[in-house]
């Protein structure tokens, strides 16, 4: 006689053999020494000429800290391989000076999926807001509105030396980080608009304090913020283009704290 399963049967077995699957999986772990990683994370980094200094030394510094804080990490040299199925298995994407733009439709539909449904967090930095009109590629209005609304006008290309001052210490970012802080060297983007009206910001640029002074400003000028209307815990931070802020310890602490909290689940 042949014997009957029903689908409860099925079901109750399939849920068995998983839960049996996950026990030797962390068997083996412990057994080995092996710690599995708190949570993962995916690294989308621009490698270009003008930001691979800096996207090298964020490389050693995320890998040092992956070190400290039990986190893994994948780089992705372009977004053509960016999927639901890609993105689910990170918690954690970073945006490392990558700008929002030559993704592919598929990248970007899988990529707004992931930050309007909170499938996981997102830290962008500087080229992130690079937003317009650039190499035959035309602006993602999506990508915009998630950066509050803003398009790319001007920078300093000569660079400037700069205070940041922290205007929220009580979000979880900015912890540790001084009410104002120095950035020695960096570009400083001006947009059409501030982005205060559709985002928190967490941190501006106090451009009275730029050296050389400069005539490219935009007055109230936000260099730090988060998005609250997704689901997703993002938080863009423009100083990202010299590698001599590995070096600065409130800047480290800033993308330290970053990384804890976007990489945690809500």
């Amino acid at each position: 006689m042949k014997p009957k399963y029903s689908l409860m049967n099925v079901r109750q077995l399939l849920l068995f053999s998983g839960f049996v699957f996950q026990l030797i999986f962390l068997h083996v772990a412990v057994v080995s020494g092996q710690q599995l990683p708190r949570f993962r994370v995916v690294v989308l980094a621009e490698l270009g000429e003008q930001h691979r200094p800096y996207v090298d030394a964020a490389k050693i510094w995320l890998h040092q800290e992956a070190m400290k804080q039990n986190f893994a990490i994948d780089y992705l040299e372009n977004p053509d391989s960016v999927t639901d199925i890609f993105l689910s298995k990170y918690q954690l994407f970073i945006q490392l000076n990558f700008p929002p733009y030559a993704w592919p439709d598929v990248a970007k539909a899988a990529f707004e999926r992931y930050i309007t449904e909170g499938k996981g967090g997102w830290i962008g930095f500087h080229h992130a807001t690079l937003l317009g009109d650039f190499n035959g590629y035309t602006m993602w209005p999506w990508f915009s509105e998630f950066m509050g609304g803003i398009r790319f006008t001007n920078y300093i290309a000569n660079f400037a030396a700069a205070d940041v001052v922290s205007e929220d210490k009580r979000h979880p970012c900015m912890k540790n980080i001084p009410s104002k802080f120095l950035v020695e060297r960096d570009e400083w983007y001006t947009y059409d608009v501030s982005p205060r009206a559709n985002v928190h910001v967490l941190a501006s640029v106090e451009e009275s304090s730029y050296s050389p002074d400069s005539n490219i400003k935009m007055g109230d000028h936000p260099v730090v913020w988060t998005n609250e209307h997704y689901k997703a815990r993002n938080i863009y931070i423009f100083m990202g283009h010299d590698p001599g802020l590995f070096k600065n310890a409130s800047y480290t602490q800033l993308i330290r704290n970053a990384i804890t909290w976007a990489g945690a689940k809500k």
